[in-house]
């Protein structure tokens, strides 16, 4: 299967292009392993769906959360790229802790660790993507970046079903190759990907001090609300692998969920952010939540493949639409000099608002059945809009 269509490498510098294999490849390790985890837990481990969505939302909410104190901290060393070495380090190291999990509570721990780590390097590395590409290419940038992401996030579930099948279920021996590409990504990232020198005229800031937060505009502040509403609306992708298994199918075959999604995802990603250059953001966004309703309300109708698959493949589409344009309308709002401060602000309320999605997905999955889960996204996905609606094209007013 060939990889999705990117533009000229003369019109996107080198570094983003390098930015987004390190991306591809840190996701091969992450997703060989979280494509399984939720099946693993229930079945090896015996947790319940509560216990995985609130270990789910957590482990997202903590990466989310850790980003403000890393974003702000590149901020006063006017430097990102030893903050994403040690993020993306701290997530190599992660990936062994997974196949030596007996109980729930270490496989916490792992998904912890291996959240913190993304939180460290995440907001340094979208602030890095803003430093590095011309104002006009931002959206093509953050596209292109995430679609690389996000090959990674499909080869890494085909891999682990290719070993699944040829290993007979052996959940451990998959998590231990899944540490590979990790530690690639690391070594990529070192010796791949340049960061532009600080200018001499630049003074240090801190972005902590009030007079500086003061500086994060109202438009800004409003592109905030909207993420976490659109995080409430999207609970963790671990409930579409458990839709998948309840229609039986195979341990082996659970991965193509993932695969199937991001696959999607990655097709769509860069064409939308490409797109979100030249149109405007509202509509895009509206779109999307349009697409994720969708897909909630194929998901709630029953556990039937076809019904599944459906609601995987445009829950991918809205992703692609959406997550790139969210991380272009922060930059569009934020000072230069504060703009990992504001991605981590950004990332702090969009990440609690995740651990509240995914807890309250699997207390509807466990209490009511698994449509409810869905039926509430629906009702998250409405009061987007509704927000959305008050505010008619945040970050960017000046396209129509």
């Amino acid at each position: 299967m060939s990889p999705p269509s990117f533009p000229s490498r003369q019109l996107i510098p080198a570094s983003i292009w390098a930015l987004g294999f390190v991306s591809l490849l840190m996701d091969v390790s992450s997703e060989m392993i979280h494509s399984l985890l939720p099946v693993f837990m229930v079945t090896v481990l015996g947790a319940s769906a509560f216990a995985v969505g609130l270990i789910e939302g957590a482990a997202e909410a903590t990466a989310l959360i850790v980003k403000i104190f890393s974003g702000a901290l590149s901020d006063y060393l006017g430097r990102r790229k030893p903050l994403a070495v040690l993020g993306y380090g701290l997530g190599a190291c992660s990936k062994p802790l997974f196949a030596l999990a007996a109980t729930s509570g270490m496989v916490l721990t792992a998904r912890l660790l291996d959240r913190i780590g993304k939180g460290i390097r995440g907001a340094p590395r979208d602030a890095l993507v803003a430093d590095i590409t011309p104002p006009e290419l931002r959206g093509a940038a953050f596209g292109l970046r995430q679609s690389l992401d996000t090959v990674g996030a499909f080869l890494g579930p085909l891999l682990a079903m290719g070993l699944m099948l040829l290993w007979a279920n052996d959940f451990r021996a998959v998590f231990w190759v899944a540490a590979i590409p990790g530690f690639l990504a690391v070594a990529l990232l070192l010796f791949g990907v340049q960061e532009p020198e600080r200018q001499q005229f630049e003074r240090r800031v801190n972005p902590i001090r009030m007079a500086n937060l003061r500086r994060l505009s109202p438009a800004y502040w409003w592109v905030v609300a909207i993420g976490a509403t659109f995080t409430l609306a999207r609970f963790s992708e671990a409930f579409l692998v458990l839709r998948a298994q309840q229609g039986g199918l195979p341990l082996a075959f659970i991965p193509l969920v993932l695969i199937g999604m991001n696959l999607v995802y990655a097709l769509v990603a860069y064409p939308f952010g490409k797109l979100s250059d030249s149109m405007s953001h509202a509509k895009l966004l509206a779109g999307g939540l349009l697409v994720l309703i969708a897909a909630d309300l194929l998901l709630a109708l029953g556990n039937h493949w076809g019904w599944v698959w459906a609601g995987v493949t445009l829950w991918g589409l809205h992703l692609g639409m959406t997550q790139g344009l969210l991380a272009t309308m922060v930059a569009d709002v934020a000072p230069t000099d504060l703009r990992g401060t504001a991605y981590g602000f950004f990332n702090l309320m969009s990440g609690l608002a995740m651990l509240l999605a995914s807890a309250l997905a699997g207390l509807l999955w466990d209490q009511f059945g698994a449509s409810f889960t869905f039926i509430a996204g629906m009702f998250f996905c409405v009061l987007a809009l509704i927000t959305l609606s008050l505010r008619g094209n945040p970050g960017n007013a000046q396209r129509v």
